[in-house]
C-alpha cells in the first residue's frame, strides 16, 4: 500500500510561503531528515562537520538565490527544526562530496546511490493533439516515496508553480503557469565535485520562477554546479532543450522526429569528445532505458499521448533494471526503485504522479491555473 502524496498550498512572500510548507510538510521533512542522519551515521561524517560544510555552503546559495534561502529559514520555522537541516536536504549531495577530507569524500561517494532517472519530451509534431508533454521516472531510495510531496506555490513575483520535491526541497521537478517545465537526471563527469557550485535544487526552482523560457534557459545553461546533472527544460508551445551540464560547461541535445528521451549517460558527441563519462559504471541499465522509451514512442509518432507516455515509462525491459524500476538492491546495495512516475502537459496545467509505479498504477492528478499562459494550438483532423 502506497500512502497518497500529499498537495502542500503555499503563498506570500519566500519566508511566509516557507513557514507554510514547513507546517504542513512536518512529518515528512523530519522523516528525509532522519533517513539523511541514518545515512551519514555510516559513515565518518559526524552531523557537526556537516552543519559546519552547510554553513560555509549557504553563502553559495544566498549569492544565487536569496529569496529561496529565505523560504528554506521558513520552512525551518515552520517544520521546527534546525536551517542546518532544511540547507543541507537542498544541498545534500554537493555537501557529502565536497567534504574536506579526500578519504571521507571516498566513503561518501561510495555510499551515495546515483539519483536515476529516465526523462521524456514528446513535442507538438509528435503528440495525437498537438500538445507538449514532458515526463520522467525518477530513480532513487525506495523510501523517498514516504517523504514525497507536491507543492502548490502562488507566487508574489513571477509565475504560480506546481513542484514536486523531496519535503523541505525546493524543487526536484515542476512546470509553472507560464508553461515551463523542468526534469533532471543524474550525469556524471570526471570534472565533478572539484569547485563549489549552485546545490541543483535551487536552480530547477529558479528555472520556475521565471516568466520567460529565455531566462529560465540562461539559469541552467550559465549557473556553475558542484557536479554534473541532466536538465531538460520545455515550454508548453513547443520549445525543448535537453541540457548535459557539466560543472563548468553546458552542452544541448535537441529533438529528433519530436521527441527528447535522456537517461544518465552523456548523448552530445561535443560532451563525449571533451569528457569522461564516469556515472555508467553504477547505472549500466541507461544504456538501452532511453533507447527502449525512444523505440516505443517512435512507433506512435503524431499519435502519442499522455497515456501513451505513461505506457512507455512502465517499461519492464530488463527488469528488475528496467525503465520502471521495482525496489531493489543496486550496485551500492541500497534499496532502489523507481520512486515517482510524473507526466506533465503544460498547456492544460496538469501533473499526473505515480508513486513506486512498479508497485502501483494508481495516478493522483494535481492542477494549475494557466490562466494567461501561452497556449499549444490543436491539430487539425
Amino acid at each position: 500500500m502506497v500512502d497518497p502524496l500529499p498537495l502542500i498550498e503555499v503563498s506570500g512572500p519566500p519566508r511566509e510561503r516557507g513557514r507554510q510548507y514547513g507546517r504542513q510538510a512536518a512529518a515528512r521533512v523530519h522523516l528525509g531528515i532522519a533517513h539523511y542522519r541514518e545515512q551519514l551515521a555510516r559513515t565518518d561524517f559526524a552531523w557537526p562537520a556537516v552543519q559546519r560544510q552547510v554553513r560555509d555552503y549557504v553563502p553559495v546559495m544566498k549569492g544565487f538565490a536569496a529569496n529561496q534561502v529565505e523560504e528554506m529559514r521558513g520552512i525551518a520555522e515552520g517544520a521546527e527544526v534546525e536551517f542546518e537541516h532544511i540547507a543541507f536536504l537542498n544541498a545534500r549531495t554537493e555537501i557529502l562530496k565536497l567534504a574536506a577530507r579526500p578519504d571521507l569524500r571516498a566513503k561518501l561517494a561510495a555510499s551515495e546511490e546515483p539519483d536515476g532517472c529516465t526523462g521524456v519530451i514528446v513535442l507538438p509534431e509528435a503528440s495525437a493533439n498537438g500538445r507538449l508533454v514532458h515526463a520522467q521516472n525518477w530513480d532513487w531510495k525506495a523510501e523517498c516515496a514516504e517523504t514525497a510531496v507536491v507543492l502548490r506555490i502562488r507566487n508574489d513575483d513571477g509565475p504560480d508553480m506546481l513542484c514536486f520535491a523531496e519535503a523541505g526541497q525546493m524543487a526536484r521537478c515542476g512546470m509553472n503557469a507560464a508553461g515551463i517545465v523542468i526534469t533532471a537526471n543524474y550525469l556524471e563527469s570526471d570534472r565533478d565535485y572539484a569547485r563549489l557550485g549552485v546545490p541543483l535544487p535551487l536552480i530547477r526552482r529558479k528555472v520556475l520562477e521565471q516568466q520567460q523560457l529565455a531566462l529560465a534557459f540562461h539559469a541552467v545553461y550559465t549557473t556553475p554546479k558542484s557536479g554534473s546533472n541532466n536538465m531538460m527544460v520545455s515550454q508548453a508551445e513547443g520549445v525543448a532543450i535537453d541540457f548535459e551540464c557539466a560543472p563548468d560547461e553546458t552542452f544541448q541535445v535537441h529533438a529528433e522526429r519530436g521527441l527528447i528521451v535522456h537517461a544518465n549517460h552523456w548523448q552530445s558527441p561535443v560532451a563525449l569528445a571533451k569528457l569522461k563519462d564516469t556515472g555508467v559504471a553504477g547505472t549500466p541499465d541507461s544504456l538501452y532505458r532511453d533507447m527502449r522509451v525512444r523505440q516505443l514512442l517512435a512507433a506512435q509518432a503524431g499519435s502519442i499521448t499522455r497515456e501513451s507516455v505513461k505506457t512507455a515509462l512502465f517499461d519492464d525491459f530488463g527488469h528488475p533494471w528496467s525503465v520502471c524500476r521495482p525496489p531493489r538492491r543496486s550496485l551500492t546495495q541500497n534499496l532502489s526503485a523507481t520512486v515517482a512516475m510524473i507526466v506533465m502537459e503544460p498547456a492544460l496545467g496538469v501533473m499526473d504522479v505515480c508513486l513506486l509505479p512498479a508497485l502501483n498504477r494508481q495516478f493522483q492528478t494535481f492542477r494549475l491555473d494557466m490562466q494567461g499562459a501561452p497556449r499549444a494550438v490543436d491539430k487539425v483532423a
